[in-house]
């Protein structure tokens, strides 16, 4: 690169900076948010777990309740209950895929029950974050009310904490509730070629 190729560059990375600078200046608040990962792509929950090992790096205490995945063991969930369960609160409340329990009556059942410790985990303001693992696949199967959990959060979670809610076909309502709101699109998946669930990428 020529002298004078190196001087545009940084004159124009220069410029970038300070408009960037400018633009950070402008954002002081700093305040709890409901933050969604939907979509049919993959890393909705693992995207959730990163922030959440983030509050753990961080020191900040932080929960989760698991919606669906109860069925099977997770490395998220292992890590967590062997090195980091005074930071946090971990609980499985769900038993399995739907489609793996065929009992409604029953999975209604754990659904409020992981509701209504979700709502107490949430208002607990010592936990910076709560994640809702598949929370929105619990209220796709209308297993819990989208109305009344929307209703929920916005009257009673606390001015700082996040509350994070996975799984694909996030209703309208929670769409509308989120600060941040990210659809995980799928290009391409190895399961349509054959290939399994495997450790250390799906759980």
């Amino acid at each position: 690169m020529s002298d004078d190729d190196t001087d545009r560059h940084n004159a124009k990375m220069a410029k970038k900076k300070a408009a960037r600078d400018k633009i950070m200046a402008t954002k002081t608040e700093e305040r709890g948010l409901v933050i969604v990962h939907t979509g049919k792509g993959k890393g909705k929950s693992s995207s959730a777990f990163g922030m959440i090992f983030r509050c753990i790096a961080h020191g900040m205490p932080c929960a989760v309740v698991q919606f669906i995945k109860g069925g099977m063991g997770t490395g998220e969930r292992d890590l967590i209950a062997a090195h980091f369960s005074d930071l946090c609160d971990f609980h499985t409340m769900g038993e399995g895929f739907t489609w793996e329990t065929q009992d409604k009556s029953r999975d209604m059942e754990m659904a409020q029950a992981a509701w209504a410790k979700a709502k107490e985990l949430i208002l607990d303001e010592r936990n910076r974050m709560v994640l809702l693992d598949e929370i929105n696949i619990a209220l796709r199967y209308d297993y819990l009310d989208a109305g009344e959990v929307v209703a929920w959060l916005k009257a009673n979670r606390p001015a700082m904490t996040h509350v994070v809610l996975t799984g694909r076909n996030a209703k309208e309502e929670v769409l509308e509730l989120a600060d941040l709101a990210t659809e995980m699109e799928l290009i391409k998946h190895p399961f349509r070629s054959g290939v399994k669930a495997q450790a250390g990428v799906e759980f």
